[in-house]
């Protein structure tokens, strides 16, 4: 069964098959790829894709990430390449881990045309439980990868899924009916992934499985187009912009500097999560129609899922501004579970409070150009405020001083006495498996 599809008519988009052969030396920096696999139905149409990371032309993923995966998959189907190009008029399965999902970077996908898959590595527990209804409140369908047994855990998962693949490489032949009548006694649709044998598609058939997945159909398919690029000292410019509510004329300004994210920022547009239903006729529609929150989470987005000459994730400097920018907003949410802009400015404190290593300057010769928000700039140059406090017990979480004893001094907010040992622990855990450790790893 094909999986073919109007890809090849789109211009600058190739699709390489399974059998492509790497690139030649030195040309991955000058393309983004992504591989997608086919979804089909029943009666052997596609009904969606799967979408998965890929380094380069070769067709295999390398991922050492989860985060940064799914981070640099999310980018490269929205603004690098282009949901038309890559869905078509289907829906996209993209893999996503415990941080993402409480990330607001997942509000870039549109919600009908992305569903969140569930790597089988996340715990589930009451927190993840009320995340995945908020999601799934907000449109998004919800798949649970890799199941191969009826475990209680996936018992508890169950009531905040929608879809359920089962690994049929490794689920034990006498336990699939089992499986799938309970699961189908739930409500759930049923995938049969990692189909590769005749025998394997007539028994997921017989046992009621709805979709099916695997190299039986197709393998899965490279996406090749030229790469955007987002230079960092623009999107820095324009993350400080958002930070203090620069108005549209000065961020109009900002992105015709960067010719690259306004590409990538009119992809995002018309990606179908505003519903526009019209063309976008100037760059001040785009950004009034995405909105600036859109834009901030799409310049994180980038910022992370960079892969310049190098890499943010082998870049100490900016891994650990990242790292401690996660722990911030995690903080934040903690500390005021439902003021956004709060978290929003913690973020960017964090995101900041290291630009001045990399650009080899000093805090406030670098800030005081960028015109941040007072309240970002004291809290990086002063240590002042609650974004100041929250920036102190970031750092001391990353060098492994009591942060619990900052949180509890006479300094601090009214509050902050609720970041307990446990607590911090938990939220440097999180930060880190958000962005990861990964120094010593070399370009993708």
């Amino acid at each position: 069964m094909s999986e073919r599809q109007s890809a090849r008519a789109i211009p600058g988009l190739e699709v390489h098959d399974s059998s492509a052969e790497d690139a030649e030396p030195g040309s991955a920096a000058q393309f983004v790829y992504l591989g997608r696999q086919p979804i089909l139905d029943r009666d052997g149409a596609l009904y969606a894709y799967e979408l998965l990371f890929r380094a380069g032309a070769h067709n295999y993923a390398e991922v050492t990430d989860d985060a940064q995966a799914t981070a640099q998959v999310v980018a490269r189907a929205i603004g690098g390449i282009g949901v038309p190009a890559v869905l078509g008029v289907h829906r996209g399965f993209v893999n996503i881990d415990r941080a993402l999902l409480f990330n607001d970077i997942v509000h870039l996908m549109p919600p009908e045309r992305f569903v969140l898959e569930i790597l089988e590595t996340v715990k589930f527990d009451a927190l993840l439980g009320r995340r995945l209804a908020e999601l799934r409140r907000a449109g998004f369908q919800v798949a649970l990868d890799d199941v191969t047994a009826l475990t209680d855990e996936l018992i508890e998962m169950l009531p905040y899924a929608d879809i359920v693949k089962v690994d049929f490489l490794q689920t034990d032949r006498k336990a699939l009916a089992k499986l799938a009548s309970t699961l189908r006694g739930h409500g759930k649709t049923l995938i049969a992934e990692k189909v590769e044998t005749r025998e394997d598609f007539t028994l997921a058939r017989e046992l009621g499985f709805d979709l099916f997945q695997g190299y039986f159909f197709a393998r899965p398919q490279v996406l090749v187009a030229p790469r955007n690029r987002s230079p960092r000292p623009g999107l820095l410019r324009l993350l400080a912009l958002l930070s203090r509510d620069a108005g549209i004329v000065e961020l109009e300004a900002e992105l015709k500097l960067n010719p690259s994210v306004v590409v990538q920022l009119l992809r995002l547009v018309n990606s179908s999560a505003f519903g526009l239903g019209r063309n976008i006729a100037s760059l001040r529609e785009a950004i009034i129609a995405t909105g600036t929150r859109q834009i901030a989470r799409w310049a994180q987005l980038l910022l992370y899922a960079d892969s310049g000459d190098l890499p943010w994730r082998a870049d100490p400097l900016v891994e650990l501004a990242g790292t401690r920018s996660r722990f911030m907003e995690l903080a934040a949410n903690w500390l005021r579970p439902s003021d956004d802009d709060f978290a929003d400015a913690a973020f960017m404190t964090g995101i900041f409070s290291l630009v001045h290593v990399v650009l080899g300057s000093t805090p406030a010769a670098v800030l005081d150009k960028l015109g941040l928000a007072p309240q970002i700039r004291d809290a990086i140059v002063a240590r002042s405020g609650e974004l100041g406090i929250l920036l102190r017990l970031a750092e001391a979480a990353g060098e492994g001083v009591d942060a619990a004893a900052i949180a509890a001094g006479p300094d601090a907010p009214a509050g902050f006495n609720a970041f307990t040992p446990d607590v911090l622990a938990e939220l440097n855990l999180s930060a880190a498996a958000w962005f990861g450790a990964h120094i010593q790893e070399v370009a993708a």
